[in-house]
């Protein structure tokens, strides 16, 4: 009776239909989440729960880890908005293991009309989230120019195949799920910058597998522990340096664009136990047009298309559409 108290103490749904659609605003987070140049933080953002998920992720402080050092179930469950996060998680979890298979399958077998989709859902993300910069003061295209130069660098540094240990394992998901509560930056397309969309997405594939339930068990944790430190950072910079920041993410995904390139041709591979690792791509441009050519460049539009539709359907969803923190920490 005591932990029922302290769960229905903590923000949240108050019955069964709100859980509902909270799960189903869940499942769309999960479904953008699983594409690049969708971002789940903009799905919440125009779902109506950005500034509840944020309390939420603040919600794990300094007083909740210490209930939970001491075993106060409790205490941990009334400091925590477990109420909020239990369906939410449930809609996500839910379409990431749903639309993953897909995803792989599409990946797999149709790389180059995927990627020009995910080129267009990219390319279409940054006019959205750039168009509300200021670029009259000289210190945004800066910002903007340095996200672009050290995006591009970074992309060219990170190799195709990237290790699949568990620490690179628990890395990444701490750098992808930044991306949950920031509406813009897809935490797919993170995944495919550090060499990992296919690997997890693969996992998910078939999650109850013992072998891939260890790289999920991992990359979840990784998410735990990225979500709960970088919402500090980013309610910082976003609170103090707003326009510095977005103009820094923004000229990231510029940069980045150079990982989407659907058009990839192998420059150095290795020979692993039978099978042929590329190390390292180089983007060229389509010799001759032909029917695959114009099927990836309707994809683009389609990709392109979909976003501003999103945007426009929706009142916009750009810098704008990013909250002060200080607004959703009083929520």
């Amino acid at each position: 009776m005591r932990l029922k108290q302290a769960f229905l103490a903590s923000p949240g749904p108050k019955t069964g239909k709100e859980a509902l659609v909270l799960g189903l605003k869940g499942f769309c987070m999960g479904l953008a989440d699983i594409i690049p140049g969708v971002s789940g933080g903009t799905i919440a953002f125009i779902t109506g729960i950005y500034e509840d998920l944020i309390s939420a992720v603040r919600s794990f402080d300094a007083r909740f880890f210490s209930r939970l050092f001491h075993l106060d179930i409790s205490g941990v469950l009334s400091t925590a908005h477990v109420r909020f996060l239990v369906p939410l998680m449930l809609g996500i979890g839910t379409a990431l293991v749903s639309a993953s298979r897909l995803m792989h399958y599409l990946m797999d077998r149709y790389p180059v009309s995927v990627w020009s989709l995910f080129f267009g859902l990219i390319l279409a993300s940054i006019l959205v989230i750039g168009r509300g910069l200021d670029l009259k003061s000289l210190r945004l295209p800066v910002c903007l120019v340095a996200g672009c130069v050290a995006s591009y660098w970074i992309v060219g540094t990170i190799p195709v195949t990237t290790p699949e240990s568990s620490w690179f394992i628990f890395l990444s998901g701490a750098v992808a799920v930044c991306a949950m509560i920031l509406p813009g930056i897809s935490g797919a397309f993170i995944l495919l910058i550090l060499g990992k969309y296919e690997f997890i997405t693969g996992t998910l594939k078939n999650p109850f597998l013992l072998s891939n339930i260890f790289v999920i068990v991992t990359f979840v944790c990784g998410c735990g522990v990225g979500l709960a430190a970088f919402s500090r950072v980013l309610h910082y910079f976003l609170s103090h340096r707003r326009q510095e920041t977005l103009a820094i993410l923004t000229g990231f995904m510029v940069g980045a664009l150079r990982k989407v390139w659907p058009w990839k041709e192998a420059v150095k591979t290795k020979l692993v136990e039978g099978k042929v690792l590329v190390l390292q791509e180089a983007n060229f441009l389509p010799h001759q047009v032909d029917r695959d050519l114009v099927v990836a460049l309707l994809l683009m539009v389609v990709g392109f298309a979909a976003v501003m539709l999103l945007d426009r359907v929706f009142g916009g969803t750009g810098t704008e559409a990013v909250p002060h923190f200080d607004q959703a920490e009083n929520h």
